[in-house]
């Protein structure tokens, strides 16, 4: 039940019970074992566009890939509130397969309803813009049609903190200890971040989104990167206050996500709550400094408003190609460059993986600001008079098929 009182009902899964969250949509066609454990859909429900999910099944926890980290997962847990998808596949078939969709549902007390029109909710929520909803798996009987009102109305999602339930709560360290080290405040992290980072030759140090800064600089940091996570940035007023120290100390920073959302606010520049959001695996943007085009990966609901950059700094790294919105930001004197999008993809495409290597160059380079790339430029081709000739007996043949 939405919160204008519209209902679709359906087939629930996974674990009774009736829970109520922000209604948002992914429009992913795979990797739902990444996508529901990625911390950044904590206190969301969430609406798969992709008909059928579950065909694959649910590999295990158990394993770890090369740095000890659940291989196929983005955490530790399932984070979203709950699961809308068309069809369930019942049937599930992977060589990593250990259990069903519908069994790590249950198991993870989530409940999850099948057999609705997920293309009739999202194009509402397009209209629209995202809205808060109730789902009620019930064992027992009927559902309460009231009861579900009062939830819905009760539910609230924007000024919310869920940074105590996704951050780490003390300092952990990964990678090899004999590597220099770089911070990862932890607003929500999702593993790829970890991964990518030690993969760029450095050891993790993971601490709360609230550590100050000098806590972060008794590490002796080569630089700092800070994570995606869930929620209003305006809410991380301790993370926006440590962001802002590493700006002005000229700090090596890599924003991700939420990351690029909070150093926006930390350099003085405005943010706000987008439609819709972008969440899927299939968002183009463009690179402004060469002007390639790049598809990548997104889960986010808040945007950074472009006017509001003009003197902090900053300017437009990446644009999206669809409705022009702030996609990266970097600084024009400081070593701070952040990306709206998921440079780590899992799911989604690998192309943007350069951003983490870029950030090791800045590093390499002594905290200077550094492009990484040149602007293409196209090669001038000669052109003979034969290709001339070839070319307008084309044109003109053209012009006879026209007439």
């Amino acid at each position: 039940m939405l919160e204008d009182g519209i209902v679709f009902s359906g087939i629930g899964f996974g674990y009774p019970s009736e829970i109520a969250g922000e209604v948002v949509f992914n429009t992913g066609m795979v990797g739902y074992t990444e996508t529901l454990t990625d911390p950044s859909y904590r206190g969301q429900i969430l609406c798969m566009t992709y008909p059928l999910v579950g065909n694959y099944g649910v590999p295990s926890f158990d394993v770890k890939d090369e740095y000890g980290l659940p291989k196929f997962f983005e955490s530790d847990r399932i984070q979203v509130k709950a699961l809308l998808i068309h069809d369930l596949s019942d049937v599930a078939s992977h060589w990593s397969c250990v259990k069903t969709l519908d069994q790590w549902l249950y198991e993870q007390k989530i409940p999850g309803i099948y057999g609705i029109d997920t293309r009739e909710l999202t194009k509402k929520l397009r209209v629209h813009g995202v809205m808060m909803g109730a789902i009620a798996v019930s064992d027992k009987g009927p559902v309460d049609d009231a009861r579900m009102r009062k939830l819905v109305s009760g539910a609230k999602y924007e000024g919310l903190n869920f940074m105590p339930e996704v951050s780490t709560s003390k300092p952990q360290e990964y990678g090899d200890k004999d590597r220099p080290c770089v911070v990862l405040l932890d607003t929500g992290t999702k593993y790829s971040i970890i991964r990518n980072i030690i993969r760029t030759g450095f050891r993790v140090v993971r601490m709360p989104w609230d550590a100050p800064y000098e806590q972060i600089m008794s590490y002796d940091p080569k630089g700092v990167v800070i994570s995606n996570g869930p929620g209003d940035p305006k809410v991380c007023t301790s993370t926006i206050k440590t962001a802002t120290k590493l700006i002005k100390t000229s700090t090596p920073t890599l924003g991700i996500c939420l990351g690029n959302q909070i150093l926006a606010l930390a350099g003085g520049a405005d943010t706000y709550k987008l439609k819709f959001g972008h969440r899927g695996q299939n968002k183009p943007c463009v690179d402004l400094r060469n002007m390639q085009s790049y598809v990548t990966s997104q889960n986010h609901g808040y945007g950074i408003d472009p006017e509001s950059l003009d003197g902090t700094g900053f300017k437009v790294w990446f644009a999206n190609a669809d409705d022009d919105t702030v996609e990266g930001i970097e600084h024009s004197s400081k070593p701070v460059i952040a990306v709206q999008f998921h440079p780590e993809a899992s799911p989604g495409p690998y192309d943007c993986m350069f951003v983490f290597d870029r950030f090791k160059q800045i590093i390499d380079a002594g905290g200077r600001i550094t492009d990484g790339v040149k602007a293409r430029e196209k090669p001038k081709k000669k052109v003979t008079a034969e290709k001339k000739k070839k070319t307008t007996r084309k044109k003109e043949g053209r012009k006879v098929a026209k007439r």
